[in-house]
């Protein structure tokens, strides 16, 4: 078994930056591709972000491009999610994930290991 842990989140004002992180623990040998996912109030959880095993490839929803980079240190088993240039839209549950084999990266259900989600609120 994985157990993920987000950290980082909080209250900050638009324009401004956050990093968010996510710590692996248990079987981290069975890790493959990782991704940021996040949910709004009222709305479903939609994919943010995705970094291959070898962290070699990023993926990004066209919303976030430009201003989030995920990044991942294999040695420490972290992943990460750099927040540039917030905006109130932003503003969500984000949720680290892991998948033990590729599929379609988009979709929650390629994702076996699920943290339990840190809140970020982007508010003047």
């Amino acid at each position: 078994q994985v157990q993920l842990t987000e950290a980082g989140g909080g209250l900050v004002q638009p324009g401004n930056s956050l990093r968010l992180s996510c710590e692996a623990y248990g079987r981290t040998g069975d890790i493959g591709a990782m991704a940021w996912f996040r949910q709004a109030p009222g709305s479903e959880r939609i994919w943010v972000a995705t970094i291959t095993r070898n962290g070699d490839k990023t993926y990004y929803v066209d919303s976030v491009k430009d201003r989030f980079t995920i990044s991942r240190d294999k040695v420490k088993n972290m992943l990460y999610l750099q927040m540039n240039s917030l905006k109130p839209e932003d503003t969500a549950v984000y949720y680290c994930a892991a998948a033990s084999s590729w599929g379609d990266m988009k979709k929650n259900s390629t994702y076996g290991y699920w943290g339990r989600g840190t809140q970020v609120i982007v508010s003047s």
